[in-house]
């Protein structure tokens, strides 16, 4: 068994926004299938840190839906900034369950796998001063704070997921960092950022924490093994 992450997959097998006609998304689905097919296996889990579908409503995401669940593994998603189809937590899982996906929700919680407790949410925008919505801001760091208290209650390794980046190569959000040191997270896992913003992407040691960019264009659209 394995853990596994890629986030912003974007998709929109309906049609109604294909990302292939973005320079370097060319034929992108096709190859995030092979690359998952070649690396999941079916007892493996694989974490997807937002931005999963172009879709505005949760009803209109069952193709979207159809294709991640064929694919090996259990996955475990939570919102990006575009998820606009995103419902309560409780309403999500039970169109889930209805159609037979094989799909948890990281919000509020935790879920465990591979040995590690898996602690998350999606975070918020904050490089830019004047638009940052600082009661937003703090509502999300409630609650990483919520599902850090829900992992930390495991006595695993914990590992946390965001889609907003807390670091860039140009700033650092405080606010979110101080719940991550407050909670001695060691690792950090983030999307959102893709390749023509890459210089802006973290990919290594800030503060002691080890931070990784898994948006799937800066994977190659494969998914990253993460290991304890």
């Amino acid at each position: 068994m394995a853990l596994f992450a890629i986030s912003d997959l974007h998709l929109s097998l309906s049609g109604n926004k294909p990302m292939d006609i973005f320079r370097g998304w060319e034929n992108y689905v096709n190859k995030l299938e092979t690359n998952w097919n070649r690396l999941v296996r079916p007892s493996d889990t694989v974490v997807i840190p937002g931005d999963i579908s172009w879709e505005m409503k949760l009803q209109n995401t069952v193709t979207d839906f159809e294709f991640i669940n064929r694919l090996p593994g259990r996955k475990i998603i939570l919102k990006g900034n575009h998820d606009l189809w995103w419902e309560s937590a409780a309403k999500m899982q039970r169109f889930f369950d209805e159609h037979g996906f094989d799909i948890r929700i990281l919000h509020n919680n935790c879920h465990v796998a591979e040995g590690m407790a898996l602690a998350g949410s999606r975070g918020w925008f904050f490089d830019d001063a004047a638009g940052v919505d600082k009661k937003v801001l703090l509502r999300e760091a409630g609650r990483v704070d919520a599902s850090l208290k829900e992992a930390e209650k495991t006595g695993l390794p914990v590992v946390l997921f965001l889609h907003y980046p807390p670091v860039t190569t140009e700033a650092v959000c405080s606010e979110m960092m101080e719940v991550i040191h407050r909670h001695h997270v060691t690792r950090c896992y983030y999307g959102h950022i893709h390749k023509a913003g890459s210089y802006k992407a973290v990919n290594g040691m800030v503060q002691g924490v080890e931070f990784r960019c898994v948006s799937c264009d800066m994977l190659g659209f494969s998914p990253l093994q993460i290991r304890i």
